[in-house]
């Protein structure tokens, strides 16, 4: 008995044996799958012959995708290839993980989370929304982040400051923008004004447009400024990236924006088409946080941003005297964010190859995991989270300390520094 369906759109067969539109297809049923596949394709609605179509033997053959293959993240490269076993007797204390909620010692405002059910008890947010957002909720975002200056439409030694020559020595005709992470994960450093400056210097000689990474902005500490990076150029392109997972601590719910500053139109429309046509590769960002945007924005409490930060600063500087304390280890003071970035003087701990090896055995004998500085491409550092509770960092650094005092040794030629 012939097999009759119909298809609502147009299917473009494995390896190009059939091009099917949306008409009637009919199949010959032989009881049984037959070597050669009879397939018709009845345009017309007329009965017509069957035609034999190129044999194909039958076989598995599933392969992942180029993109899946090419598909690279560095961090996941090296902590997920860490086989090694924590110190059964020592509670895990974890350094590395950028989640401000995991310890629950950081809870978001209570305004963010009653916008948050005001959202879902209205009903008016549970369905589908533009894949580049609501009108409104971009609206807000426009709003709250709009400044006269830019009306919207790395050195440790030198605060992790860019090398502008190497940069600029850098650029060649693949270099299709500058990417700009102020304040910075992972080094917890805030560029200057006089910094920013000179980069955007370089961008505009160059004509290289900037992606500004800005997702810590304003979370920076008190003897420091966040300056935004649209606010100091009116001539080069800048793709500002911010959201609510780091400044109001709810990194779960996945809300995340894009601001095109770009008063010379030199984007065009083609850039503003690409970044819509990359939207829609998902169904857009969640509808519910969306309906609580604007009061999140709106009616987080100036109180509750200082008591984070006052947090994060007073980690920072315990974490930082503690280690700073520690011979052959040379953290470097941030100004921000919420990591802190300790060197590793290799030479003085000869066993280990480089920080993987150092941060492997750290989490062996003292259970406490930091973020080998490799998975940022900038080897014989580790990272440091300072989100924990005083109290587990206080530990952490006790922890590392022992480790550092076991493991360290003099290099020729320094008494002095074996003699602290």
């Amino acid at each position: 008995m012939a097999a009759i369906a119909t298809v609502g759109y147009t299917f473009m067969a494995l390896e190009s044996l059939l091009v099917i539109d949306p008409y009637v297809i009919q199949m010959q049923d032989h009881g049984s799958l037959p070597s050669v596949l009879d397939v018709h394709v009845n345009v017309t609605g007329r009965s017509s012959v069957l035609r034999k179509v190129k044999s194909r033997k039958a076989r598995w053959s599933v392969r992942p995708s180029e993109m899946s293959n090419k598909t690279f993240n560095p961090i996941r490269a090296i902590v997920d290839n860490m086989k090694v076993k924590p110190n059964p007797n020592k509670t895990m204390i974890a350094l590395s993980i950028g989640d401000p909620t995991v310890f629950g010692n950081l809870p978001t405002d209570p305004e963010v989370t009653q916008a948050m059910k005001d959202a879902l008890d209205s009903g008016k947010f549970n369905g589908y929304v533009p894949s580049i957002g609501c009108l409104s909720s971009r609206e807000e975002v426009a709003s709250y982040y709009h400044c006269p200056e830019a009306p919207l439409e790395a050195k440790p030694e030198k605060n992790w400051e860019i090398d502008l020559k190497q940069l600029e020595s850098l650029i060649d005709e693949k270099t299709v923008c500058l990417i700009v992470n102020n304040p910075s994960n992972p080094c917890g450093s805030v560029f200057s004004r006089r910094h920013l400056q000179k980069i955007l210097a370089v961008a505009a000689r160059q004509c290289v447009p900037i992606l500004a990474d800005e997702i810590y902005g304003d979370m920076v500490f008190s003897d420091s400024k966040f300056e935004p990076l649209a606010t100091l150029s009116s001539n080069v392109p800048i793709l500002s990236c911010g959201g609510l997972a780091k400044r109001w601590l709810v990194p779960g719910w996945r809300m995340g924006w894009i601001l095109i500053h770009d008063r010379r139109d030199i984007f065009g429309n083609e850039i503003r088409d690409g970044l819509v046509k990359l939207s829609q590769r998902i169904l857009g960002p969640c509808t519910l946080v969306q309906g609580a945007l604007k009061s999140i924005l709106c009616r987080t409490p100036q109180e509750f941003y200082h008591n984070t930060l006052s947090f994060l600063k007073s980690n920072a500087d315990l974490c930082f005297g503690a280690l700073a304390a520690i011979p052959g280890l040379r953290p470097i003071r941030p100004s921000g964010a919420m990591y802190l970035m300790v060197g590793i003087e290799m030479e003085h701990f000869p066993e280990f190859e480089n920080d993987v090896e150092f941060t492997e055995q750290l989490v062996a004998e003292q259970s406490v995991h930091c973020l080998p500085a490799t998975c940022f491409e900038y080897p014989n550092f580790f990272r440091v989270v300072i989100t924990v509770p005083e109290v587990m960092m206080l530990e952490a650094c006790s922890r590392i300390q022992e480790f550092c005092e076991q493991h360290y040794h003099c290099a020729e030629g320094s008494q002095e520094e074996c003699d602290k």
